[in-house]
């Protein structure tokens, strides 16, 4: 007995478990191209709900190119705000911001303070100019103009020093966290739009032939994937097919150069905008936009074809936008597959939230508008850019010094040659 109880009980060997990886695990039952459009039982429901949405979106985008450049203007700014919701809310803990109250404050402090440093910089120079006629106001806003980055600074600073002052213990982690997303966020979500506004006031044409070109680009893809797609085209979004790209990419690049001939013959869309004012535009359109006759062959019905030099230009855009852009959205499904999610939000029927939408039309905004100033805008010292320098950078009495003195100038080179 002594022996029995001596005898110690046989130890069981500790076993080790393998951590679990975060990464979502795919359905068996979507295996081998299951998950496709084509077969989707509920696929045609679906597909008219996202349709109905993309009318509305299309009719009210329709009207708001109509009022104008600040209306897009305003626009982009509303998408901006939504956009911001979404990503702010992508990370937010309820239970920790219960113990930082005026925490999400915060966040949209720091971003009304980028929104007010980007659109000053893009802005300043068209509120000069349509506050010209008002000498107390020209005054005042060139005041602006001129501490506008100081005033920028300062905003951003006290933000700083706020973020600081808030600081808890055991909530460092969760603070910094927000902290670093928010200005990912920034930059984001400014540092690519606010290429989007640029191009709005450089002429509405380059900026609704790129964006129309995303949209054309995501119908055609989803269309041509709904009817024609067998083969997946990528893993991190498991409903693109090489058919739904491929047939896209052809109708995009077809699209620029049709749509690029129709929207260059209105100057209400060539003409560049000089000011925040709501009036129609009259404006000489350049060569670009001066249509070239090239004779066809003598077979053809039609002896001649007429042509903008700028559609050369918009088969470029369209290339980037069938070829390149869509990577914005693989950007974008790998991004919300990270998080577990399906859409950024729902504010838009078989859609999803609006950050769900702009993936592409970011970075399609952002070589639009290199692609306008490397290619498009001339590459020398215009009256333009000097006068914006001197409204901008000198005050008032200086401005008339500067007048007075040109005068002298000319009046002496007049002379002069006489």
């Amino acid at each position: 007995m002594q022996s029995e109880n001596n005898t110690s009980a046989p130890t069981t060997p500790r076993l080790r478990h393998r951590r679990r990886s975060n990464e979502a695990i795919p359905d068996a039952t979507k295996a081998n191209g299951s998950h496709l459009l084509v077969h989707d039982r509920n696929k045609y429901k679906s597909f008219l709900v996202r349709a109905y949405s993309t009318v509305w979106m299309i009719a009210g985008f329709v009207l708001i190119v109509y009022m104008g450049h600040l209306y897009i203007t305003a626009m982009v700014v509303v998408i901006q705000i939504f956009m911001a919701r979404e990503l702010f809310n992508l990370l937010r803990k309820a239970h920790e911001e219960r113990d930082l109250p005026g925490f999400r404050m915060l966040n949209w402090h720091f971003f009304f303070t980028a929104m007010l440093f980007v659109y000053g910089r893009i802005l300043s120079q068209r509120l000069v100019n349509t506050v010209t006629s008002d000498k107390f106001l020209y005054q005042f806003v060139s005041s602006l103009i001129k501490y506008h980055m100081v005033i920028c600074y300062f905003l951003y600073i006290s933000g700083f020093v706020w973020f600081i002052l808030t600081l808890k213990k055991k909530m460092y982690k969760y603070q910094f966290s927000q902290y670093a997303w928010t200005h990912m966020i920034l930059i984001v979500v400014f540092a690519q739009s606010s290429f989007t506004v640029a191009s709005i006031f450089e002429g509405i044409f380059w900026f609704l032939l790129p964006a129309s070109l995303i949209v054309i680009n995501d119908i055609a893809a989803y269309i041509f994937g709904f009817f024609f797609g067998r083969t997946p085209l990528i893993k991190l979004s498991p409903k693109k097919t090489w058919e739904g790209f491929i047939g896209a990419s052809v109708a995009t690049i077809t699209s620029a150069f049709v749509l690029a001939n129709i929207m260059g013959r209105f100057q209400w869309l060539t003409c560049p905008r000089k000011d925040l004012a709501t009036g129609w535009l009259h404006c000489d359109p350049g060569p670009l936009f001066k249509p070239e006759s090239f004779p066809l062959p003598g077979w053809l019905p039609w002896k001649e074809i007429t042509i903008l030099p700028v559609q050369w230009h918009a088969l470029c855009l369209g290339l980037f936008a069938s070829i390149i852009a869509p990577f914005g959205g693989f950007f974008a499904s790998g991004f919300k597959r990270a998080f577990k999610i399906k859409d950024f939000g729902d504010s838009i029927p078989g859609h999803g939230g609006i950050t769900d939408r702009m993936d592409c039309q970011m970075v399609m905004a952002v070589f639009a508008y290199i692609y306008h100033q490397s290619f498009i805008v001339p590459q020398s010292f215009r009256v333009e850019m000097i006068l914006e320098q001197i409204l901008t950078t000198l005050t008032y009495e200086e401005q008339k010094a500067l007048y007075m003195k040109l005068g002298e100038i000319l009046q002496e080179r007049l002379f002069g040659q006489s």
